[in-house]
């Protein structure tokens, strides 16, 4: 079901509101993670428009969104650097092999860095991706230094002149600085050889509010260019992806679609909302 269902069917059935009905509504926008600003921002203009309420609630929809360019930056004659990151749990490691096997698919020469040294399972993991994309992974010793990975990879990835190399960073909590710090850590080391050109933060859909949280730490801590959202059901909990680039104005570039290689897709935030009012 649309999540805008509910108040777009008692608009169209062209019954008054009551404010029973008004509370309802709230309550499954809110449950829906579309946030309390945003969730009253809707409602009101829905109010004030009377039976011209979807399109007002489509406008502040669309006014919602993140401005800014949702492509891959791509460098001009010389390596282009992503960073991936995020806490533990949202599926960063998947997603950066899923967006080496994209870029791949788009023609592109890829070297991917295993730059989380902390669990061996993540490095074991993306090497495992990279034998199966013949794309080459350059890794060190387990709880060895991440950033001497990341330097590693980069000179190599200059060295070779690949179009992408993609740098998977170790899980953290938000909220532990320590950790936040060493994120800044391998882009000073990177940017030693080459520029960083963007830095993803893959957020658990399913996490709600606290994926908003997470955002916004991390943009503080390392300069956030993008967001890629995992597990995202756009018809039941869709609306954390209008409330997270209303809060934070980062552009959501990728969706994770599914477990396989190829369940990645690139964000088209106008189908998105087309298929939460439908």
């Amino acid at each position: 079901m649309a999540l805008f269902s509910k108040l777009f069917n008692k608009i169209r059935s062209g019954s008054s509101i009551s404010t029973a009905d008004w509370s309802e509504i709230e309550r499954s926008l809110i449950e829906a993670d579309l946030g309390a600003t945003l969730t009253t921002q809707v409602l009101e203009a829905a109010r004030k428009a009377g039976g011209a309420a979807e399109d007002a609630v489509i406008k502040v929809l669309h006014q919602s969104l993140s401005t800014r360019d949702r492509s891959i930056r791509k460098a001009d004659n010389r390596t282009t650097t992503i960073l991936v990151v995020g806490v533990n749990g949202t599926g960063k490691t998947t997603t950066t092999a899923k967006l080496a096997n994209y870029l791949k698919g788009q023609g592109s020469s890829i070297l991917i860095a295993a730059a989380d040294t902390f669990r061996a399972a993540a490095t074991e993991q993306i090497q495992t991706w990279g034998t199966r994309l013949d794309i080459p992974v350059v890794s060190g010793k387990q709880n060895g230094d991440p950033a001497s990975v990341a330097f590693d990879g980069i000179t190599e990835s200059t060295r070779q002149s690949v179009d992408f190399y993609c740098v998977d960073t170790a899980g953290r909590l938000h909220t532990k600085q320590g950790l936040m710090d060493e994120l800044g850590k391998i882009r000073r080391v990177i940017e030693k050889v080459s520029p960083v050109d963007e830095v993803l933060l893959v957020i658990d859909a399913t996490t709600g509010q606290n994926g908003i949280a997470q955002a916004l730490t991390f943009l503080e801590a390392v300069d956030i260019t993008g967001l890629v959202l995992t597990k995202l059901d756009g018809s039941a909990r869709g609306g954390i992806a209008l409330a997270i680039e209303s809060q934070t104005h980062l552009p959501i570039k990728f969706v994770g679609t599914g477990e396989g290689i190829d369940d990645l897709a690139p964000f088209d935030a106008q189908a998105f909302i087309q298929g939460l009012i439908s």
